[in-house]
């Protein structure tokens, strides 16, 4: 990078994304930027000294399904749990989930076929183990879900009623509120966390940024650095000493020009974890939604997404001339997996010289879809359209990102004492493509394991008081200037449709965005909120392109023109991780046993 010092270009033959795959093996090998110069990262972020320190057990960043149903499940079993929010409590991704959360409810469905179905979807690389987990554990998931207060939409005989969605062979989307799934399971763990609130085992810090993860003088995880906007002790820059971190942070949307997540979805997780020393995978796998509200080109920040649960209900997609045009592409049609749909979508556009499609649902009649669909139709009345009666603009935008900190089945990292859980993780469930609703029962299912793990080790010594150390490589900073242009650069070289030639100019913009904006005169940035984050965005957005150079085929999420077919070499996973000195490397892991892969 420009501001970090370059080396000799690598040879022609070890340039990522030239068609060799790389030999499977684990060593690390340095990642090249476009011109063949070192990646070179912060290895922490700079900030202030804390003004003040306080001690837990466990610290859990992130008030989304898995970041609370991971504090419920600790709280009572560890001397103290504290659970950061960037804003208030319920206003994690979570809240956004429209379609529902997937599992092997209904008497004629197995748990078998469900994995069949995640599987296929997700393309030849996810972990059948950690998917075995999902699906086998997933109807307990619910039922402990149920329990905690979170009302599913039920029929006239008090079953569940169940949905059907794209890439699942059998009905088994349990959902509530018509659309407003997310909103309710959501709302359920909040009213739990208010419950419990005043027990002296659990506080919640909201309006809180994590910083960095803290590390000792061995690279264990031990608490996090954090600012708060609040009153009294809490206030301002802080540390919080803990025996294990876990990272609930959620997605990487706020990467793109356009997506379906929240504002603070902004790869906070993904950009900690790699500067402390963690190892990340399946980044290039990103599944943007194929049906998302189109409102022009102009169109910024979060987006109104249009559940796949109305193609599931019937509705069409059809071109800008009313030709319905999936039935040529996927026996399943409209409820092909997204990555297929979304695909299908760029080539129609790109042939009717379109920059959307429409989405048909008016033969199901208005009085269903409001009912079915109260909140979709809301939004979409908000923006002058009647699902009932009009045709609906739709393109595809960044919606899920299948990769995140790579993880075992019980949500450790590489780093000991450091776990990741919800979207931010990388259990292995999603491979290249995941499969509808599955990202809830993940959330549910893995953050779970992940407490139980967490009350396990400290119960039996594992997990000790650590002193955090300094770590080796620099402190540094990106300008929040310069956040709307690094979405630009990566919605046009890393979105939907990618090539090396979008890849290698993307990174190599990306790779000259200053990344020691507070110690530069003439840049006006300082430690604070809107420069961590983009920090993060920029870590986030150099080592998904990264991977995505590196990935010489087209393979569920990641689409590549020069590459377009899957190619059975790439059948394994790309890990990323920072060595002592900030250069981005790259490794090679097997798709079972993702601890193996942290081993390596």
């Amino acid at each position: 990078m420009n501001n970090s010092g370059t080396s000799a270009p690598l040879p022609a033959a070890e340039l990522p994304g030239t068609g060799t795959p790389p030999a499977p093996a684990t060593a690390a090998r340095r990642a090249a930027g476009a011109d063949g110069e070192r990646l070179i990262l912060p290895t922490s972020l700079a900030a202030p000294a804390p003004g003040w320190i306080t001690n837990a057990d466990v610290v859990v960043i992130g008030s989304g399904v898995a970041g609370m149903t991971t504090a419920l499940d600790l709280c009572g079993r560890v001397g103290k749990v504290v659970l950061l929010t960037k804003t208030v409590l319920s206003s994690g991704s979570t809240v956004w989930a429209q379609g529902g959360v997937a599992a092997a409810l209904d008497p004629g469905d197995t748990a078998a076929a469900h994995l069949e179905d995640t599987l296929v979807a997700g393309v030849g690389v996810c972990d059948p183990d950690a998917v075995d987990v999902l699906v086998t554990e997933g109807p307990q998931a619910i039922a402990d879900l149920v329990a905690r207060g979170a009302a599913f939409d039920r029929g006239d005989d008090g079953k569940l009623l169940l949905g059907l969605e794209g890439g699942h062979h059998a009905s088994r989307i349990a959902h509530a509120g018509g659309d407003a799934t997310g909103a309710e399971i959501s709302r359920a763990l909040a009213a739990q966390i208010e419950q419990v609130r005043a027990h002296p085992g659990i506080e919640v810090i909201e309006h809180a940024q994590m910083i960095d993860v803290l590390t000792d003088d061995r690279g264990r995880a031990c608490g996090v650095t954090l600012h708060v906007v609040g009153e009294g002790t809490r206030d301002g820059i802080g540390a919080i000493h803990a025996r294990a971190v876990v990272l609930a942070t959620g997605g990487i949307g706020q990467l793109f020009t356009s997506s379906t997540n929240p504002s603070q979805a902004t790869a906070d997780g993904i950009g900690a974890a790699l500067r402390a020393g963690a190892k990340l995978a399946d980044l290039e796998f990103v599944q943007f939604h194929p049906t998302v509200l189109w409102l022009g080109s102009g169109a910024r920040g979060q987006l109104t997404l249009i559940s796949e649960a109305v193609r599931g209900e019937g509705a069409y997609l059809l071109d800008v001339d009313g030709a319905r045009f999936m039935p040529a592409v996927h026996p399943l049609a409209e409820l092909a997996p997204r990555d297929v749909v979304s695909h299908a979508i760029v080539r129609t556009m790109s042939a009717t010289g379109a920059d959307h499609v429409l989405l048909d649902a008016r033969h199901l009649g208005a009085a269903f879809l409001r009912h079915r669909f109260p909140t979709i139709s809301e939004r979409l009345g908000e923006a002058g359209f009647d699902i009932g009666n009009d045709l609906i603009p739709v393109a595809p935008a960044q919606h899920f990102h299948s990769g995140g900190v790579l993880t075992d089945t019980n949500g450790r990292t590489s780093v000991d004492g450091l776990y990741a859980v919800g979207e931010c993780a990388c259990t292995g469930v999603h491979g290249a493509n995941r499969l509808a609703s599955n990202s809830l029962l993940e959330g549910l299912v893995f953050s779970r394991r992940a407490a139980a793990d967490i009350v396990r080790r400290i119960d039996g010594g594992e997990l000790p008081r650590l002193r955090p150390a300094p770590r080796e490589g620099s402190s540094g900073l990106v300008a929040g200037a310069a956040r709307s242009r690094i979405q630009r650069v990566m919605t046009a070289g890393s979105g939907v449709v990618r090539s090396r030639d979008s890849l290698a100019a993307a990174l190599r913009t990306l790779s000259h965005v200053p990344i020691d904006a507070h110690a530069r005169e003439d840049v006006v940035a300082h430690p604070q909120f809107a420069e961590w984050e983009t920090s993060n965005i920029l870590g986030g957005a150099i080592a998904l392109t990264a991977a995505a150079l590196a990935r010489a085929e087209s393979r569920g999420g990641h689409f590549r023109t020069d590459f377009p077919q899957r190619d059975p070499q790439w059948g394994r996973r790309i890990v990323l991780s920072l060595a002592a000195d900030g250069a981005l490397q790259l490794h090679d892991a097997p798709l079972t046993s993702t601890l193996a892969a942290c081993a390596g």
